[in-house]
């Protein structure tokens, strides 16, 4: 399954699918990159006179490159004969470094800890274009097809 296969496989749609590409995958990882668009709808509230990404919205980018991108392609054989996903995340520990503004890309890096008994732990970061880190953490999920 290549990197477009993957992306057309996420359960999610605009406003809130936070995968632009995937850069790198493997049974060991993934890493993928997303740009902050200004006309995003979280900006006119976070905050009024100077917008930045709010920490769940960063959090859950992490999440759908760093765990669910890396667990469709780890189970890309079920997917492909079955089509439907089901998904839980958990988000252990976050550690937020430095803001994300509008129009900024940002760049996520997954390593799988573990997979097993449709478990996925991974540990994830996100660096801005400036190669800083933006934000850390480790992201659990439990992927299922049906």
């Amino acid at each position: 399954m290549n990197s477009e296969q993957i992306i057309n496989n996420l359960p999610y749609a605009s406003p809130f699918l936070f995968v632009d590409a995937l850069t790198e995958i493997s049974e060991n990882g993934v890493s993928g990159n997303y740009i902050f668009k200004e006309e995003a709808f979280f900006y006119k509230g976070h905050f009024k006179e100077n917008p930045i990404t709010p920490g769940v919205i960063l959090t859950e980018t992490m999440a759908q490159i760093g765990v669910v991108c890396l667990g469709i392609y780890l189970l890309q054989d079920e997917i492909v004969l079955k089509r439907k996903l089901q998904i839980a995340l958990t988000s252990n520990q976050t550690d937020f470094y430095i803001p994300v503004l509008p129009n900024e890309k940002v760049t996520v890096i997954s390593e799988k800890e573990y997979f097993r008994f449709n478990k996925l732990k991974c540990k994830v970061k996100m660096m801005n274009s400036k190669n800083e880190l933006v934000c850390r953490g480790t992201i659990s999920g439990m992927i299922l097809t049906k």
